[in-house]
């Protein structure tokens, strides 16, 4: 399997899923007690956001995989596409992550997170979609007639277009400078600061040290720890995209999406089942059940090893060139 199998693999599910979700985001819009309803769509978009990220970066991957007469001019529409509908799937899924927390205080998804989901849901739907019908079009060029590789535009593609940025200019803008590209790894690393000093923290409690700390006032600091996730990966993505030879042959990096894929079914593991429920409460001197220290210690080891492996990208970074 080559980086181009796996993106084809890893696309369906930013495609499928979404509207997968959209569509029980609408159903709970009708009928009563639709609540749980609205959750199981939340915690979908947050999830495809999730996948939405290897399935961005496989496609830069594989694009020196894919040659032929006039192609270029197909996977730079692609490029574009997928440049624009990824940032609109990601902030669906932040704004998801957002009501399901907030909601653990008010039992109710909040009215105007639930307004912005769905402008943001049903915006990323038409964005995933345009990606998706771009990247169709490049599927075997070499078996197709020249004429047919030409890049055509709609009436709506082409209102899209507008919106999507060019690829060469999006890169510049971000390299621009090498003071702006030290700011952003700086941002990358205050980020990593942010996780592991509110995560890290909550996990090493319910492992069972500074068992003096009650676990509440710990789990107040989590959103800080959301925010840094959040501040690591519009830097990572903006570093990536502008510079994705820099990265896509180094193994370390593929093995940090791995890490990450890892910590967010670690997160659904402890928020959607009774393992928060049951320390949620636990006050000072309180022992947390093995099955809480068990996933607060893989996250902490996943967490170490994502931020290993971001060290370890530029020194691996052709370990994979032989292979794709």
């Amino acid at each position: 399997m080559n980086y181009a199998h796996l993106h084809l693999l890893l696309n369906h599910i930013p495609v499928i899923g979404t509207l997968i979700a959209l569509g029980l985001f609408l159903v709970s819009f009708f009928g009563k007690s639709n609540e749980d309803l609205r959750r199981t769509s939340y915690i979908l978009f947050a999830t495809i956001a999730l996948f939405t990220i290897p399935t961005f970066m496989t496609g830069f991957a594989s694009q020196s995989m894919v040659k032929g007469p006039g192609v270029d001019d197909l996977v730079r529409r692609h490029e574009s596409s997928a440049l624009l509908s990824v940032w609109f799937m990601l902030i669906t899924g932040t704004l998801a992550l957002v009501g399901l927390w907030k909601s653990q205080t008010t039992k109710n998804l909040p009215r105007w997170n639930v307004i912005a989901v769905l402008i943001f849901s049903l915006l990323s739907v038409v964005l995933i979609s345009r990606t998706s019908n771009t990247g169709g079009d490049i599927r075997h060029p070499e078996l197709r007639p020249p004429n047919t590789l030409t890049v055509t535009e709609g009436t709506f593609g082409t209102i899209i277009n507008k919106f999507e940025p060019d690829p060469d200019k999006f890169s510049a803008v971000v390299t621009f400078s090498k003071w702006w590209w030290t700011f952003m790894m700086a941002m990358h690393f205050i980020g990593l600061i942010m996780i592991i000093g509110s995560v890290g923290l909550f996990d090493i409690r319910i492992m069972g040290f500074l068992k003096q700390i009650p676990v509440a006032p710990l789990h107040r600091l989590l959103p800080w720890g959301m925010l840094g996730l959040a501040v690591n990966i519009l830097t990572g993505l903006l570093a990536f995209a502008s510079r994705p030879d820099g990265y896509i042959y180094s193994i370390a990096i593929w093995i940090k999406m791995l890490g990450l894929m890892l910590l967010g079914l670690n997160a659904a593991a402890f928020y959607l089942t009774d393992i928060f429920e049951n320390v949620e409460n636990l006050k000072a001197g309180d022992d947390a059940a093995i099955s809480a220290k068990l996933v607060a210690a893989s996250s902490l080891i996943l967490w170490f090893g994502v931020i290993a492996m971001g060290r370890y990208i530029q020194p691996l970074v052709d370990t994979l060139l032989s292979t794709n």
